[in-house]
């Protein structure tokens, strides 16, 4: 197999129809972070986005983005930040880790939200843990969707709707509305719950933000940012940026307005979402790894992604792994103390603020 690494930029339009070809022929490849327009965007605002481009017998089979770091350590395309990471290839492709590694000058690729059959990958890798992602299942449509959902959280929404309805106003949703204004009152509402819980909070990069506004009713069918937002009246009680392709809504910030907590608007914007989603022929929504109170109620299914890693036998990949274990060691150490964790946000705040 012969591999060759470009920079984002530096794709063909041959490579870009090859690339969304592949994505089309392999549902489990349909998520909207797989696209060529998230690595591309990401491409423009990260020095160490790289793509390498498989190819055999003259026929290109595959693309793997990753990011390539110090000492040769691998990271997905748009690490810390994307939800669905893999070699987007054609059906049927086998590969050699280890080969495709040596090819990028990697010694190591850690990932955290590998998609299901990534099997090379897999066979070869050490995974640390499979992990859940709930999803919204909507092949069936919208009503099949309703009847699969525990019968008290319908009727509880049910009910939140109403007392909303008759508080605030009637409730609407925009599946889509690309309005910077509303944009930057998701920023501002997610950013700060994000600090309510003592998480990092990668909006206050500005980098990030263009990131999110680039992509933002992007005209493509594989990624495009949506801005979905639900409306009681003329007020929006809760906004949710995600990325669409054809078949997936993958869910990214969703946030609401605290001031109308008490009606579980998130809940309600959710399930607005499916029913418009199920009518443009979307056939999940993909809500992210994690447990949460909202996904727990509106999840239907599960997807399973991985986390761990791939490495070739070099003191370099060891080196990767021993610093990889360090900071797990760290993390740990951290998470234990409360007082510990709060101040080490602060810091990693301040600094992401100052890039």
């Amino acid at each position: 197999m012969d591999v060759t690494v470009l920079r984002p930029d530096e794709l063909t339009a041959a490579d870009l129809g090859a690339w969304g070809a592949m994505q089309r022929a392999e549902p489990r490849l349909a998520n909207p972070f797989l696209a060529s327009e998230f690595t591309l965007a990401v491409g423009r605002r990260r020095a160490t986005a790289r793509v390498a481009r498989l190819r055999e017998g003259g026929d290109t089979v595959g693309f793997f983005p990753f990011e390539r770091h110090a000492l040769g350590a691998g990271k997905p395309i748009g690490s810390g930040f994307c939800d669905c990471q893999g070699l987007i290839h054609r059906p049927g492709l086998d590969w050699d880790p280890a080969d495709l590694l040596g090819a990028c000058g990697l010694a190591l690729w850690e990932y955290d939200h590998l998609t299901a059959g990534q099997t090379p990958f897999e066979r070869a890798g050490t995974p640390r843990a499979r992990v859940a992602s709930p999803v919204m299942e909507l092949s069936d449509g919208h009503q099949a969707y309703l009847e699969r959902l525990r019968p008290k959280v319908l009727r509880a929404a049910r009910g939140q709707e109403r007392r909303l309805a008759r508080d605030v106003g009637p409730l609407r949703l925009d599946f889509h509305a690309p309005d910077p204004v509303l944009l930057d009152t998701l920023i501002h509402w997610k950013s700060a719950q994000l600090r309510a819980r003592g998480e990092r909070d990668p909006l206050s990069q500005g980098w990030f933000r263009g990131l999110l506004r680039e992509l933002l009713d992007l005209p493509s069918e594989s990624c495009s940012g949506t801005l979905s937002v639900l409306r009681a009246g003329d007020t929006p009680v809760a906004i949710l940026y995600g990325l669409r392709s054809r078949e997936v809504y993958a869910t990214w910030f969703p946030a609401y307005d605290t001031r109308f907590a008490r009606y579980s608007p998130g809940i309600l914007l959710h399930l607005k979402c499916a029913e418009a989603a199920a009518e443009r022929g979307i056939t999940h929504i993909d809500m992210g790894k994690g447990t949460s109170r909202y996904k727990d109620a509106l999840k239907t299914g599960d997807l399973s992604v991985t986390e761990g890693y791939v490495g070739r036998h070099t003191p370099a990949a060891a080196l990767c792994r021993l610093r990889m274990a360090s900071s797990r060691t760290a993390h740990t150490a951290i998470n234990a103390s409360p007082r510990v964790h709060r101040a080490a946000v602060r810091a990693v705040g301040a600094v992401d603020r100052l890039r």
